[in-house]
C-alpha cells in the first residue's frame, strides 16, 4: 500500500463539515474549530480528514506553538501571533517550534480562511473558548491514548512522555476541555462516530449520532 494513502473522509466527517460551514464566524471572518483530546487520541489524523472534507481548510497544530519549556504555557503567544490578527481579518504569522532543534523557526503566514482547525492538547482551554465556533473532543480514555502515543513514538521519546503525562494531568485538572466540548468524536473500526458533547450547543437542525454513553476519561 502507498504509505501516503489516506482514506477519504467518511459520512460522519462529511456531515460534520457541512455543519461547520453553517456556523457563524467566531474570530473575525474565521470559524475557529478546536480539536482537543489526550495526547495519542487521534487528533491529528481526524483533523486531516476533517480539513479534507472542508476543501483543504488550514490546520494549526498546537505542537508548533508549544515548546519543551512551555508544554502548556503558550496561550499568550497564540493569542498574539494568531488569534489577534485573525480577529481583525489580517494574516497571522506564527513561528513553528522545531522539537528536535529545540528552537522556533521562521515565521509562517496563516491567512484568514472560512474555517481554521486548531488541533492539539489544550485547544479547548478557557482562554480560547470564546473564540471557537465549535469545540470537538476526541473521546478516548487518557491511559489508552497515552499508550497509543508511546507506542507510536517509540523508545526514543520515552523521556519526553515521562514528563508529558504528569504535565497533561495538571493541565486538564486546572483547565479541562471535555466538559465544554460541543461534540465528542469516537474513532471506530471504520471511520468515526460523532456524538453530542457535554456542552450541547449544536443547533436543533444538526442531528447527531447517539451512542451508548461516553467511556470514562481521566
Amino acid at each position: 500500500m502507498n504509505p501516503s494513502f489516506r482514506p477519504a473522509p467518511g459520512p460522519a466527517v462529511r456531515d460534520l463539515a457541512a455543519r461547520i460551514r453553517r456556523l457563524s464566524p467566531s474570530c473575525g471572518p474565521v470559524r475557529l474549530v478546536g480539536v482537543d483530546g489526550h495526547a495519542g487520541s487521534g487528533k491529528s489524523t481526524f483533523a486531516e480528514q476533517l480539513a479534507e472534507a472542508l476543501d483543504g481548510a488550514p490546520v494549526l497544530r498546537l505542537d508548533d506553538v508549544a515548546s519543551h519549556d512551555a508544554l502548556f504555557d503558550w496561550t499568550g503567544r497564540l493569542l498574539e501571533q494568531v488569534i489577534e490578527p485573525l480577529s481583525h481579518g489580517r494574516t497571522a504569522h506564527y513561528a513553528p517550534y522545531d522539537w528536535r532543534a529545540r528552537r522556533f523557526g521562521a515565521p509562517r503566514p496563516l491567512p484568514p480562511a472560512p474555517v481554521l482547525l486548531v488541533e492539539g492538547v489544550g485547544a479547548g482551554r478557557r482562554a480560547l473558548r470564546s473564540r471557537l465556533a465549535l469545540l470537538l473532543w476526541m473521546e478516548l480514555p487518557c491511559e489508552e491514548a497515552w499508550a497509543r502515543g508511546r507506542s507510536r513514538d517509540g523508545e526514543e521519546q520515552r523521556e519526553f512522555w515521562n514528563g508529558w503525562v504528569p504535565a497533561e494531568h495538571r493541565h486538564f485538572a486546572d483547565d479541562p476541555s471535555r466538559p465544554f466540548a460541543d461534540l465528542l468524536v469516537r474513532q471506530r473500526d471504520e471511520g468515526y462516530e460523532v456524538l453530542a458533547g457535554p456542552a450541547g450547543t449544536v443547533g436543533p437542525d444538526q442531528s447527531l449520532t447517539h451512542g451508548d454513553g461516553p467511556p470514562a476519561v481521566c
